[in-house]
């Protein structure tokens, strides 16, 4: 064991394990990933930044998704390109903290956001009449001011936690920096850090979980008692997206704590924390512009007016 007074605020962090004739590929793919998915969320909150028609509750509850993959992903993927290349397995402390904040912030976030969509969805439609005066400007920038400040504090307590421990090793067991990779780098007693992060994981999941599946019965429920074909399309238009982007973030979540208790298989544990990061950011704005009618026609507008000159 390292003396506590030798440990340097270097930390070594956990080799990704690639080959030398799988390095390049997995370099180049994560790069190719990255650019897409910043050009996707930087486009879809641009679009609806720029045209006037977007500029309802929905659309802007989107881009704080956009917006949340995009920082979560520059937080990870730069620095793990970097280190892929160079073959660099060093991070300062002080570095290795605003990830875990990042990180966890993404996490936590997406729960949020994906929960005042969800209220969103539940107000259009089982409350059309009363919508434009529920869901104000106000109501749509305190949703979000709200989704983030929950997440932030949360988070910050929880990176307070760790952050208090005196360390007795450099060496982070991830390739990585996350909130139990750090207060593992203290020898002291961390009981506090485990009980509050369960607390943290069972707030975060429950509420989501219950909100999302709250709303969503109360939609059915409407659907199905009015029995109207225009709005049963609304419905279906306008949720499946949204439970779709939900789904894909509670999916890799799971199989990422399932992955945990299987240590003897390190490469998939890795594999499946970057998938968490990048597939539902790609899918997001893909998955809406998609299945929501007046953002795919206004993309298709767009890209209809970039196509002809040429």
């Amino acid at each position: 064991m390292e003396n506590i007074s030798s440990v340097s605020d270097i930390l070594v962090l956990e080799e990704l394990d690639l080959s030398e004739s799988s390095t390049y590929p997995v370099f180049f793919t994560l790069l190719f990933v990255y650019i897409a998915l910043i050009i996707t969320n930087v486009g879809v909150v641009v679009i609806i930044i720029a045209e006037r028609s977007l500029h309802e509750p929905m659309y802007l509850l989107f881009c704080n998704l956009s917006v949340n993959d995009i920082l979560g992903n520059t937080i990870l993927l730069p620095h793990l390109l970097f280190d892929m290349l160079f073959k660099n397995r060093l991070i300062s402390y002080s570095a290795c903290v605003t990830q875990v904040f990042g990180a966890h912030t993404f996490g936590s976030a997406s729960h949020t956001i994906l929960m005042i969509m969800a209220i969103d969805r539940y107000v259009a439609i089982c409350n059309p009449l009363r919508y434009s005066a529920i869901m104000t400007k106000k109501a749509v920038v305190t949703l979000s001011v709200s989704a983030w400040a929950v997440s932030v504090v949360l988070v910050g307590v929880l990176v307070s936690l760790s952050v208090r421990l005196s360390r007795c090793t450099s060496v982070i067991p991830n390739f990585y920096c996350d909130n139990a990779s750090l207060f593992k780098l203290s020898c002291e007693d961390v009981s506090i850090n485990n009980i509050y992060g369960l607390f943290y994981t069972v707030i975060f999941l429950s509420s989501s979980m219950g909100t999302v599946a709250v709303t969503y019965i109360r939609i059915a429920i409407t659907c199905w008692t009015k029995k109207n074909a225009e709005l049963n399309s609304k419905a279906i238009q306008t949720c499946a997206s949204h439970l779709v982007l939900y789904l894909i973030m509670l999916l890799t979540g799971f199989i990422i704590v399932i992955m945990h208790r299987f240590p003897e298989y390190p490469f998939l544990r890795r594999l499946v924390a970057i998938l968490f990061h990048v597939v539902p950011a790609n899918l997001n704005p893909i998955i809406y512009g998609i299945q929501t009618k007046q953002l795919r026609l206004k993309i298709l507008q767009i890209l209809g007016r970039k196509i002809t000159p040429s």
